[in-house]
């Protein structure tokens, strides 16, 4: 408990710290910034007034975190952290206009290939098999999902050739370490290392020898009605395919996984492997499947970044947001709509990033790109609660030792 206490009363004073430098600095500023909310208007926000307000209400969510001793920290932490990133945000459009709206729908969109490989880390490390080569499947997936786009003359099918390019590389991982018992970490990063070596070469040999043009990226759906609602449609309700089918596999992942008897196997198998196998449970069969689901899933996200984002294909194009996906399942304590919320948070810093870049507010772009990786080390620092992985996770499984 002294620790427990400790640790609340660090946070907290942080937080109160944070929140009173915001008042301060806020105070000392002139002039407004316009927010926008898309076809709902704009709002005309002083600055001054903007910095005490947020400031005022951190300080707040400080003490009510102090004086809980850490019970609601989540809450606590997450009122005041949004409190301060607000007033950033209307610090750096001072003088100008910033478009919340655009803001978070970018926010979502840039979440969507983090909630796809957090949910295929979950997938795999709830049966009991780490797979940090989510990164190489996502890479995997890319590029040949651009590839067969390519040639195809079709996007959909790019899609699909995608997946499957993810679970092939899921497959050798499954073989490696379930069937060969292999190290799990080795194993990965070894695949993360063949994917970066198959797909250059790819990328030299078949698209910049022939000259390949870009493909047809994805199409933008707007939900009937629903896109029309103000502020909210056009967050949630106009987006590209893979952002519609990352909210449905989170939603089939969870009901599955709790509601089923392959989720109660699953997490069987991730938290006593023994007990499950004695109850008739064939454990590496169903490890070796759920990993292979994962690679699915993961090059799904792969098909993200070439063909619903750029519509061409680049050497290591995912830039680690494989690894940052792993941080999300870790930061939802392997839980698919925990993950799905740290997804957010870092497709937020992300999308944050690239809007300051284009406000241009006088900070180094090298320094900008590293806010999503800021956030995500914060995020493992165990500064949102210990996450405990399954019991089982990580330990090879030989049936009738």
């Amino acid at each position: 408990m002294g620790r427990a206490v400790r640790a609340a009363s660090l946070g907290a004073g942080f937080l109160a710290l944070s929140g009173g430098a915001v008042a301060v600095a806020g105070s000392l500023l002139e002039g407004t910034a316009r927010i926008g909310f898309g076809p709902a208007g704009s709002a005309v926000v002083p600055l001054r007034v903007a910095g005490i307000m947020c400031g005022v209400i951190a300080v707040i969510a400080a003490i009510g975190w102090f004086i809980g001793r850490g019970r609601g920290r989540n809450w606590y932490l997450g009122c005041g952290a949004t409190a301060i990133v607000a007033f950033l945000i209307t610090a750096a459009a001072r003088g100008t206009s910033l478009d919340l709206t655009g803001l978070m729908a970018q926010s979502v969109r840039m979440a969507t290939p983090i909630a796809l490989g957090a949910l295929a880390g979950i997938l795999c490390e709830r049966s009991g098999v780490i797979n940090i080569a989510i990164e190489g499947m996502m890479l995997t997936g890319a590029c040949a999902g651009f590839i067969t786009a390519t040639f195809a003359r079709s996007s959909g099918i790019g899609v699909i050739a995608a997946v499957v390019a993810g679970g092939l590389m899921a497959a050798l991982h499954a073989l490696l370490t379930i069937t060969h018992r292999t190290d799990q970490i080795v194993s990965g990063t070894a695949i993360n290392i063949l994917a970066v070596g198959i797909t250059g070469f790819a990328r030299r040999s078949l698209l910049l020898r022939e000259g390949l043009p870009m493909v047809k990226i994805l199409p933008t759906i707007h939900l009937p009605l629903l896109s029309q609602i103000p502020i909210v449609g056009p967050v949630l309700f106009s987006h590209q395919p893979i952002v519609f089918v990352s909210v449905a596999l989170l939603v089939i992942i969870h009901i599955g996984l709790y509601y089923t008897p392959w989720g109660v196997r699953t997490r069987a198998c991730g938290e006593h492997p023994r007990a499950a196998d004695t109850v008739g449970i064939r454990v590496n069969r169903l490890r070796i499947i759920n990993v292979i689901a994962g690679g699915l899933v993961a090059g799904l996200a792969g098909a993200w970044f070439s063909l619903e984002t750029t519509g061409t294909f680049d050497d290591v194009m995912t830039s680690g947001k494989g690894f940052i996906a792993l941080a999300a399942m870790i930061f939802g304590k392997w839980r698919p709509f925990g993950a799905f919320l740290g997804a957010l948070l870092f497709g937020f810093a992300d999308a944050l990033q690239i809007k300051l870049q284009v406000l241009g507010i006088g900070i180094p772009y090298q320094i900008l790109g590293m806010l999503p990786y800021l956030v995500t080390i914060i995020a493992l620092t165990g500064l949102v609660g210990r996450a405990v992985p399954p019991a089982a996770d990580g330990q090879p499984y030989i049936s009738g030792e």
